[in-house]
């Protein structure tokens, strides 16, 4: 507890971050607003609650999917306090006090993981509230069916975070740790199009789609697939034009496993970095 209050401590009273955590928060929130919106194409007129996405159990997977894109928020809460302990020399300043390098790490993963539960929670009760408002299914069974979505969300910010955590400690700047983190999603869109080009001339049994879900930010990107042609009205659109969908949704323990070792690593590496720098 005494190295979260710390974290906590030093998050809290940097604006920034308590602006970034605050909207953040007031995003998730902003979900219900979902309820209220119509859309219109010419004649066609429908309320998007009225579609079914804050159907039980399908609201788990909608919105742990939608409230997921919203990440970034503390991922530039988390890469600007490394960068800030540098550029401060506040890092060498807690060494200097007493706190080991490992405390420090240890610090910093304390307020991922306290950050992460707090957002699952969020998202738990936003679901229920919502789903208690306007689904069609009300029973036991079907209400708290697909929970797995929530174990997938919060793994999902886990790993990205601890990723964030990584790049931000190896570079040190913010910025360029920011930048870094889209050059590796552009780098990781590159691999993939070249595996599909090349891949399977050198390695026949091996398809681009096996091999890129190893990948980080794509195993991340995994673990929660999208959710809009899962809607019936989706589907029927598709049915009808002879496109229809076989997609699976379901939240893959390979993905679960894939995202827990690269987290791992990047908690190992970044302690490897602290360990081997002169601060």
């Amino acid at each position: 507890m005494r190295l979260l209050s710390i974290e906590l401590f030093k998050i809290w009273h940097n604006k920034t971050s308590r602006v970034l955590i605050l909207g953040y928060f007031l995003l998730i929130f902003s979900i219900a607003i979902l309820s209220t919106i119509n859309v219109e194409f010419g004649p066609i007129k429908f309320n998007l609650a009225e579609q079914g996405i804050f159907n039980f159990p399908y609201i788990w997977h909608f919105n742990t999917f939608v409230i997921a894109l919203l990440k970034i928020f503390f991922a530039i809460i988390i890469v600007a306090m490394i960068g800030n302990e540098y550029s401060y020399k506040t890092l060498k300043q807690n060494l200097i006090d007493g706190l080991s390098k490992s405390e420090f790490l240890r610090s910093k993963i304390y307020a991922i993981v306290a950050f992460v539960t707090l957002s699952t929670l969020l998202v738990f009760v936003i679901n229920l509230i919502l789903g208690g408002i306007y689904s069609d299914y009300n029973e036991f069974q079907i209400i708290f069916s697909d929970l797995e979505y929530l174990l997938a969300y919060a793994i999902k910010l886990f790993g990205f975070f601890t990723f964030c955590l990584f790049l931000a400690i190896l570079i040190k700047r913010s910025a360029f740790a920011l930048g870094f983190l889209a050059l590796w999603q552009v780098f990781e869109g590159i691999a993939y199009g070249l595996m599909r080009w090349k891949l399977s001339d050198f390695i026949p049994v091996l398809s681009a789609e096996q091999v890129i879900k190893f990948f980080p930010l794509q195993a991340i990107g995994n673990l929660i697939k999208e959710p809009f042609t899962r809607l019936s009205a989706i589907q029927n659109i598709a049915d009808q034009i002879g496109e229809g969908f076989t997609k699976d949704y379901g939240i893959s323990i390979l993905n679960i496993i894939i995202v827990l070792v690269w987290s791992g690593l990047f908690i190992w590496g970044s302690y490897g970095l602290l360990k081997r720098r002169d601060l």
